[in-house]
């Protein structure tokens, strides 16, 4: 009887470094982070350029002489319509649409969140059915009647108008994810509170709230990322002397007098675009964690 000498592999077997799955893969990943880098890399060269330099016509070639003067201009100098104060007060008027904007509806979605998640009512499915309507209507199909609505309250073109629209808006997805991530808790947590003769707001504050940091910290992102970016409902609600950053931004970069300054342009984009990315890059892996944790239990 013969004796097998010989051993068995064991193991995962093998993976070749550069196999042709692996070279489609990353030569995939490659080609789109180039597609999105791309853009941006021209404008922080353009916006470091003199204006001599960008008539030369190479606007992949990295600046010969860094200058940060566009930037300034574009802060404080550039012309947007009559004022030419730059689009430092756009960005204020957006620090002040966005602050309670954010607040209230985090706060007011939160709380609809967890009475729809822990405090069922007869008809709270359907309830919860017709909010999340308002994620899914266009926004151009209420803008008529939400001029006229805000113009019988006394709110058209004010601070408060534009705030109440954000609030509104923002309520249905947010109040998605929240609901979503208070049913995704462990329900014996609710069940023991109440056991102990907790209430509403005493389980809230005591127990779900501070459970919540990672979905907090997504409905923030959302918001602060949606308001400040918008430029629909600032043009039309916010009124000329609370015009967001974008609308501002459109108005220098649409400027018909004098000559185009590529380079302030440029400058003035990148500075309106850094708070949305900013926020993304402090908060990016609770943002992740919220939004894996809220997405799933429905």
């Amino acid at each position: 009887m013969a004796i097998a000498t010989a051993i068995e592999p064991s193991g995962a077997k093998p993976k070749r470094r550069f196999a042709p799955r692996t070279i489609m893969l990353y030569g995939f990943l490659g080609l789109a982070a180039l597609y999105y880098v791309l853009p941006l890399y021209v404008m922080i060269v353009t916006s470091l350029k003199g204006m001599p330099e960008i008539r030369l016509g190479n606007i992949f070639a990295p600046p010969m002489e860094i200058t940060f003067e566009p930037w300034v201009k574009a802060w404080s100098q550039a012309c947007t319509g009559l004022y030419c104060h730059g689009i430092q007060v756009g960005f204020w008027n957006s620090v002040k649409i966005l602050v309670p904007s954010v607040i209230v509806s985090i706060a007011v979605a939160s709380v609809n969140g967890y009475a729809l998640a822990n405090w069922r009512f007869k008809g709270s499915e359907v309830f919860f059915t017709i909010l999340l309507f308002g994620a899914f209507i266009p926004y151009q199909v209420m803008l008529y009647p939400l001029v006229m609505v805000l113009r019988e309250l006394g709110l058209f073109a004010t601070l408060g108008g534009i705030v109440l629209v954000h609030t509104i808006f923002g309520m249905p997805i947010n109040t998605l994810l929240f609901r979503n991530y208070f049913a995704s808790l462990p329900p014996e947590l609710f069940k023991a509170a109440r056991v102990d003769g907790a209430g509403f707001w005493q389980i809230f504050l005591r127990i779900m709230l501070p459970m919540s940091l990672p979905i907090f910290v997504v409905g923030i992102i959302i918001q602060i990322t949606g308001i400040w970016n918008d430029f629909l409902f600032g043009v039309i609600f916010a009124g000329t002397q609370n015009y967001p950053m974008t609308v501002q931004l459109n108005n220098v970069v649409n400027a018909v007098q004098g000559v185009k300054e590529y380079n302030v342009n440029m400058a003035a984009t990148l500075l309106t675009g850094a708070v949305p990315l900013i926020v993304y890059f402090v908060s990016g892996r609770l943002f992740v964690r919220g939004i894996a944790a809220g997405a799933v239990k429905g």
